[in-house]
Parts: C-alpha cells; sequence; structure tokens
C-alpha cells in the first residue's frame, strides 16, 4: 500500500496578495505607473480607532429634546474684516471645475447653502454656476493659478493658499486631456484636449517668510475683509501649521493622506503622508505652544465620514472638519444604480477611482455632456444638505451624551482609544488605562 501525504490548503501571500499581483502584471505589461482619484484605501489608524466615554455619575447628560447643542463656527477672526460665519462645522473641500462637472460643483454649492455652510471653488477657477449658488464660497489659491484672476478673487468670501494634499504632499495636480473640454480650456488657458499638469510649489515664494509677503499681497487685494487659509498635507503638521501662523493665516486646514484627490499616482496616494489621525494632535500642539489655539482656526480634512468623525475631531482640538469624497458620494457618486456600468469600464460601485478617464457614469467626475445631464443639481443639492443634517445631529447626539451643550465643548478627556497606535497618536488613554503612550517617559 503507497502512502500518501494528505494535500495541504494553497496559501497566498500577505505581501503578494492579489492585488498586488494584478498591479505587478499591470506595470510589466505597460511600463507606466497607475493613476487614479479619491485617497489611500489602505487599512490606517482612523476615527473608528477612538470611542467616548458618555456620562453617568461623574458627568451630566444633556437631554436632547430640550437642551441646546451649539454647532455653529467662526473661521477667520485673527485678521478679517468679514470672517467666515458657519451654521455647523462641516465645510466641502476643493474640488475643481474640470475634475468634476459643472452640474455637480453647482450641487455642491447649493447643498451647502442649504446647511449654512462654505463651499470651495479647486483649481481651475470659479464658475458662474458655483458662485451663484454658494452663500459662502471660498476660492483655492493654487501652485497652477490656472483660472487664477484679480475679480473671482475678490467676489470669494475667503481665500485658501493651497500649499499641498494629503493625498500628494509634494505633489502636483493632474487633469488628463479627455476632460480638457472648451470650457475648461477657456477658463484654464490650455490647449484643449491636452494633458495637463500642475506645479508641485508655488512659483513666486519658496518658503515661509516668502509665504507672509504673499499672504499680505492678498490681503491687500481683498481690502483685508476676506480671511486667509493656508492648506497644508499632513506630511509635518506641527510645523507647517506653525510656520502657517508666522506667515499669518486666519486659519489652517490640515489634510491626512485619507483626503482624496482628482487623479494622482497610485503609489504616492498610498505611500506619502500621513493618517489624518496623526495629524489632529500635533497640529493643536503647536497653535497650544504659540498661544494661538481657537484665535487661529483649525480644519481637518481626509476621510470624514459621520457625525461621529466630526465629534471626534473637534473634541481633539479642531475648530471645524472638510469633506469631499463623502459630499461627493452623497451626490450620487459610485452609486450602485450605474453598477452595469460600471462593470462595462472593469470595476464596481463603491471602487470606481478612475476618474481621470472622464468616463463616470454617475456624472460627476466627467466633462461628458451626455454623462453630465445624469446630474441633477437641485436635487444632488438637497441629497448633500441631508447627508450634512443627518452628520450634525449624530455630533450633538454624542456632545449631549458627553454633557456639552456646544459641539467645541467636547475635549480629548471624553476619548480613549481602543489601540496603541490610536491612543499615541490622538494623546488619548487606552481604554481600560489612563496609559497614554509616549507619555511620561513610557
Amino acid at each position: 500500500m503507497t502512502y500518501r501525504n494528505p494535500p495541504t490548503t494553497p496559501r497566498k501571500s500577505a505581501t503578494f496578495d492579489d492585488y498586488t499581483l494584478s498591479e505587478i502584471r499591470r506595470a510589466a505589461a505597460t511600463g507606466i505607473y497607475d493613476i487614479r482619484g479619491a485617497g489611500a484605501k489602505r487599512k490606517l489608524p482612523h476615527f473608528d480607532d477612538l470611542l467616548f466615554l458618555g456620562a453617568s455619575i461623574s458627568r451630566y447628560p444633556l437631554e436632547g429634546y430640550r437642551e441646546r447643542c451649539d454647532t455653529s463656527v467662526v473661521l477667520g477672526s485673527r485678521h478679517a474684516k468679514k470672517p467666515i460665519e458657519l451654521k455647523i462645522p462641516i465645510t466641502i473641500a476643493g474640488m475643481s471645475f474640470g475634475s468634476l462637472s459643472g452640474p455637480a460643483k453647482e450641487a455642491l454649492g447649493r447643498g451647502a447653502t442649504l446647511s449654512g455652510t462654505s463651499t470651495t471653488t479647486g483649481d481651475g477657477g470659479m464658475t458662474e454656476e458655483e458662485r451663484g449658488h454658494s452663500k459662502q464660497l471660498v476660492y483655492q489659491y493654487l501652485p497652477s493659478r490656472y483660472g487664477m484672476n484679480l475679480r473671482d478673487l475678490r467676489r470669494a468670501d475667503a481665500i485658501e493658499v493651497v500649499v499641498g494634499q494629503g493625498a500628494k504632499p509634494g505633489g502636483g495636480g493632474m487633469l488628463l486631456g479627455q476632460k480638457i473640454s472648451d470650457r475648461v480650456a477657456e477658463m484654464r488657458t490650455l490647449p484643449k484636449g491636452i494633458d495637463q499638469r500642475s506645479a508641485s510649489r508655488h512659483p513666486d515664494w519658496t518658503g515661509p517668510d516668502d509665504l507672509e509677503i504673499k499672504i499680505l499681497e492678498l490681503r491687500e487685494i481683498t481690502d483685508w475683509e476676506k480671511p486667509i487659509y493656508v492648506k497644508v498635507g499632513g506630511a509635518r503638521p506641527y510645523y507647517d501649521t506653525a510656520l502657517a501662523v508666522k506667515a499669518g493665516a486666519d486659519v489652517v486646514v490640515v489634510d491626512g493622506m485619507q483626503g482624496g484627490t482628482a487623479a494622482t499616482q497610485e503609489v504616492f496616494i498610498e505611500n506619502v503622508g500621513q493618517p489624518t489621525l496623526a495629524c489632529i494632535r500635533p497640529a493643536v500642539q503647536a497653535l497650544q505652544d504659540l498661544g494661538m489655539h481657537r484665535k487661529v482656526q483649525l480644519i481637518i480634512s481626509g476621510g470624514i465620514r459621520n457625525g461621529a468623525d466630526v465629534a471626534k475631531a473637534l473634541a481633539l482640538g479642531v475648530d471645524a472638519v472638510s469633506i469631499g469624497t463623502a459630499a461627493l458620494v452623497a451626490l450620487g457618486d459610485n452609486d450602485p444604480r450605474w453598477e452595469a456600468e460600471y462593470n462595462e469600464l472593469g470595476t464596481t460601485s463603491g471602487a470606481y477611482d478612475d476618474w481621470h478617464e472622464g468616463k463616470d457614469p454617475a456624472g460627476i467626475t466627467t466633462q461628458d455632456p451626455e454623462l453630465m445631464k445624469r446630474v441633477d443639481p437641485v436635487a444632488a443639492g438637497r441629497r448633500l444638505a441631508n447627508y450634512l443634517k443627518v452628520m450634525t445631529l449624530e455630533a450633538q447626539t454624542i456632545a449631549r451624551a458627553c454633557g456639552k451643550n456646544s459641539l467645541h465643548n467636547l475635549e480629548p478627556e471624553d476619548l480613549v482609544a481602543l489601540t496603541i497606535e490610536a491612543a499615541a497618536m490622538a494623546g488619548v488613554p487606552l481604554a481600560g488605562t489612563n496609559w497614554i503612550p509616549g507619555k511620561n517617559g513610557f
């Protein structure tokens, strides 16, 4: 009788998983790196790793039906004559016309206005639809200067000097030729149908001293009325926040690596920058060390999804958050109703990220006239407003449970962490202990 060893179950490598193998094959077949939109898809420490303690005997909760919980926030009160006053601490991040369709940009403005918050232009300039439907519009001043003009600069309610994005700190933008329509080409002073690459740094300044001069120029242009934001990718949040404050910023925006982008290299998105959670405490610490916490407002962005994320960010010392990817989903991005068409593009709803190709079935990340017709800006704006309302109500529910009559009264003491990594990043105790990793020499 011949003895045979029983077969073992085939085991795939954790290092060389299916996606990694497919990417090697794609690179070998094409000889070019992969480009996509959105933010990091790898699992990272995030707000899910934090929990609120809530109230019991040692804390007194508020009654949601009769005790008020304030959600308002003022941005840009340091120097600006006309700071931004918002009803909720959730803003819409900069996403360009070009990357997004005109109806999608209009819908963002409508939704933000219905919710009492602001939206942001993005690279490529200001559209009339966006300005017309946005009660409070932040104008991004980017290295490319695409679409930038003094008339629109003065028509904005605030100006955001973009130094970097969380998905690509140190990298420039992309808009491929298939999305450069006649209108996009005219606004950006570009040839139609030709790939566009934005610069990775501003052409007229190289450091914080030059940035201070640039901010003063922008203040003079706008008669010191508009708040000046400075946006940085989450790379060195302590020093970048401190230098932005030194340069005169009214508001600092820190974008973690879960923040999205229209199009950039996959290797950049997944391997450059820091998680959003890791960026908050150093940025807050920089403001505290300078005696500017709450005097210069801090906005955090990158992977904000729900009211719990909002409440946790505010508890860690942030003044407001900004959403991009989530806002697009609220408009209808990656909707399962277009599943058959996503399949034809070689993907599925919930995973579609080839925004640079301009073939988005939802009509949001495209310049195709027929696809754009699928976006009803009025209905999409209402969906966004509904989503922002729910996020705000969720954050209020948590704040009341912690005994707070304002979202801005939430504090690190209200939080614990589920993992050592999250405890160290957020500077809050590991659940069930009073241990904060890295504190007191441990």
